[in-house]
């Protein structure tokens, strides 16, 4: 029913749960840099905090709103930059 992840020495935490197909984390992440890699497509939406994204077509750094939604493609690796201590959601497709 529910799987907890500890990612980065401790600096990113997450609950995952699954009904049906649908399968989603939610998640905490310290101050910090992390680079991330996809097996599906991910939906991931920062709930609060301060975030920005660098995803793999992307030269730039992108800052992330509050209640923003980003789609990072399957088989794939992203960065992410916590500028402020960020609380996310990340549905699976």
């Amino acid at each position: 029913m529910f799987d907890t992840n500890e990612y980065f020495d401790g600096k990113v935490k997450s609950i995952a749960f699954s009904s049906g197909n649908d399968k989603a984390t939610v998640g905490v992440m310290a101050v910090g840099e992390y680079e991330f890699a996809t097996s599906t497509i991910e939906h991931m939406t920062l709930v609060s905090g301060k975030m920005s994204v660098k995803l793999p077509d992307e030269v730039d750094w992108r800052d992330i709103a509050v209640n923003e939604t980003f789609i990072v493609a399957a088989d794939t690796s992203f960065l992410v930059n916590i500028k402020e201590e960020a609380s996310y959601l990340c549905v699976y497709k």
